[in-house]
């Protein structure tokens, strides 16, 4: 959907959702209402030159789509003794693992079920790295625990390690090959590889041993993808596996690779972070991308764990496109480093950050939006914009760039990966924007404003 640009005859320029002349005044829409001006001071007004709806992160991967944990039969006196008053008891976990020492079987069993106490605490509190420590040390009392090993697999999974959580699933399916957690996760494991095929096998796998609904909605949306992509090409490079359908070109998918291989090395500096697996990128027909992502109208790509965008009609790779990969690109990034953590606002403004976009068009009306205290808080914006119209879609866009653009230009990006790490370490992501920049969400919106004025207009 393209917006309007209303120039003025002092030469500052107005992005519009919609421009309208109406007698001698110009209306122009805006999220938070009609707005409008005296058409004396509109010199002219461009129309959809504002350029297409941004595209859209929809991170539906293993990291944050419906997934529990493999639950261990409860140990009431461990549980209580390794985690109680709000913290872990860590003279309690030194206590049993010292007992463990002695090689008693029964001292192993209570040293892993404090350990796994412990770990899923840590998990409750989003802190994924000392969860995954505790569930491995863990490990090593009990090292064939199918429970804790699924735990373990279940933390990388998390993480976005699909490869390390795969390791730890066929251990545990040695141990107990007809348990169908196995292959529950299993299938988010392959699904997070980019092998739609095998996640398929094993959530079918896993129904047969047990009814789930959380397998039984996986299963389809992986059974869309593998239908989808039966006929599939592919190509790999370093970094990337990519699927494209025949009607592509091949050295399209060869151009592409070859960009998001620079995209990677570029992203992977700004934000100092490598994921540690292949990313999957499917190129489709327009028809096919409406088909599988069932996206809004307004969505130009889509990255849910895979990166997906329609080429439909295009031979070899435009500035555009390339623009669209380093931004979908980007999510993965902030995704794996997040651990699927950061919100939608954080995302998409660092995602067209990196593409290169800046808030010059934006300003004034996002300006005028925050004066007539209309602006949509940071908060709001924290959850999906699937549901969004694309007017709303487009302001929020615009305000989420705004917000990254100043943390960025005004404490550069060291800051915004120490924001990142925070959120990572199970930090909202509020608490990590006052931990780091010393300011709310509130704040931040009146520093970002100021910012917008000060630079723009």
């Amino acid at each position: 959907m393209a917006s309007d640009t209303i120039v003025l005859k002092n030469g500052r320029r107005i992005v519009a959702l919609r421009a309208v002349e109406d007698g001698d005044k110009i209306r122009y829409e805006t999220p938070a209402g009609e707005l409008s001006l005296p058409k004396s001071m509109v010199d002219h007004i461009e129309r959809g030159t504002a350029g297409a709806m941004p595209v859209e992160s929809r991170a539906e991967s293993a990291a944050n789509m419906g997934m529990t944990p493999p639950s261990m039969e409860a140990s009431a006196e461990i549980e209580k003794a390794a985690v109680h008053d709000g913290s872990i008891d860590r003279n309690y976990l030194a206590h049993v693992e010292g007992e463990a020492r002695s090689g008693d079987a029964a001292a192993n069993e209570r040293a892993a079920r404090a350990l796994h106490a412990a770990s899923q605490f840590e998990l409750g509190r989003g802190d994924l790295e000392h969860a995954l420590a505790d569930e491995r040390t863990a490990l090593t009392f009990t090292p064939d625990n199918p429970v804790i090993l699924m735990n373990v697999a279940y933390l990388h999974l998390k993480r976005n390690e699909y490869k390390a959580s795969i390791e730890y699933l066929e251990r545990a399916r040695r141990v107990s090959p007809d348990d169908p957690e196995v292959a529950k996760l299993a299938g988010w494991a392959y699904y997070g590889l980019n092998k739609p095929d095998l996640a398929v096998a094993e959530w079918k796998r896993a129904l047969a041993l047990r009814p789930d609904p959380e397998v039984e909605s996986a299963l389809a949306k992986a059974q869309r993808d593998n239908q989808e992509e039966q006929n599939y090409k592919e190509n790999e490079s370093s970094h990337f596996t990519l699927r494209y359908s025949g009607e592509a070109e091949p050295e399209l998918a060869r151009e592409i690779l070859r960009a998001l291989e620079i995209h990677f090395s570029a992203i992977e500096s700004e934000l100092n972070f490598t994921p540690p697996d292949s990313i999957g990128v499917i190129l489709y027909t327009q028809q096919a991308f409406a088909d599988i992502t069932r996206a809004p109208g307004w969505v130009g790509a889509l990255n849910d764990g895979r990166i997906r965008v329609p080429v439909q009609g295009l031979t070899s790779l435009t500035p555009d496109l390339s623009r669209v990969l380093r931004h979908e690109l980007t999510h993965s990034f902030v995704g794996q480093k997040t651990h699927a953590r950061a919100p939608v606002w954080l995302q998409e403004g660092i995602a067209q950050w990196m593409e290169g976009q800046r808030s010059k068009d934006n300003a004034a009306v996002l300006v005028q939006v925050y004066d007539e205290k209309q602006a949509m808080a940071l908060g709001q914006l924290e959850g999906s914009w699937m549901q969004l119209s694309g007017p709303i879609a487009g302001y929020a866009y615009a305000w989420a760039l705004a917000n990254v653009e100043y943390i960025v230009q005004v404490d550069g990006m060291g800051d915004m990966e120490r924001i990142l790490n925070r959120i990572a370490e199970g930090s909202s992501t509020e608490a990590a924007v006052q931990e780091v920049l010393h300011t709310n969400y509130d704040d931040l919106a009146q520093a970002t404003v100021a910012y917008l004025r000060k630079t723009y207009l």
